[in-house]
């Protein structure tokens, strides 16, 4: 049974408090589904997949409790196999190899938009619209730049899915930017 987004979203709010941590589902949602697009693939199992790769993080921010917790519950909701496995596999600490084009991509796109957000909230308006590709690349050699972001993972993502790391920056900032409202970064109103 492949749930809702409803039904997804709904869960991410029961598990998930914070405010930015279901943007960041929100900001992976979005790029996971472009891919799916892309790919021919199933939008709404990959869109769900997005929602809830963090949702058990918050409780459980732990490793390996994250997301072997998030796992249990979905696997008791009877979530699909496909789903559970590529959240276990965005965390290399779990030995779960990412094999599917749905593990890589949720993979490859979790920390990108993490960056994506830091990016575009240190612009004079706080808007994704201002971000640039290339820019962002040039960020991703900032150390001290939102030091939290794994960039290794960034750079595997993109050799995962076989793309050079611009390609993969610049398609998920069009995915997010599409979806700036939800994820808070439209930009500020003039004063």
């Amino acid at each position: 049974m492949i749930p809702t987004r409803e039904q997804a979203l709904t869960l991410l709010h029961e598990y998930t408090r914070s405010e930015s941590l279901r943007k960041h589902a929100l900001a992976v949602e979005a790029c996971v589904r472009a891919y799916a697009r892309r790919l021919g693939a199933d939008e709404e199992l990959w869109g769900v997949t997005a929602l809830l790769h963090d949702f058990d993080y918050e409780r459980w921010p732990e490793p390996p409790q994250h997301p072997l917790e998030g796992h249990r519950i979905l696997t008791e909701l009877g979530y699909p196999e496909e789903l559970r496995h590529a959240i276990l596999a965005h965390a290399d600490y779990t030995g779960v190899p990412r094999v599917s084009p749905l593990d890589k991509t949720l993979f490859a796109c979790d920390e990108l938009a993490g960056f994506l957000t830091a990016c575009a909230l240190v612009k004079p308006n706080k808007s994704l619209a201002e971000v640039e590709a290339a820019s962002v690349k040039r960020k991703l050699k900032d150390k001290a730049f939102a030091r939290s972001v794994s960039r290794d993972d960034i750079q595997r993502g993109a050799e995962e899915l076989g793309l050079p790391l611009e390609d993969h920056i610049a398609f998920c900032l069009q995915a997010m930017q599409a979806v700036a409202p939800a994820l808070g970064l439209a930009g500020m109103a003039a004063i």
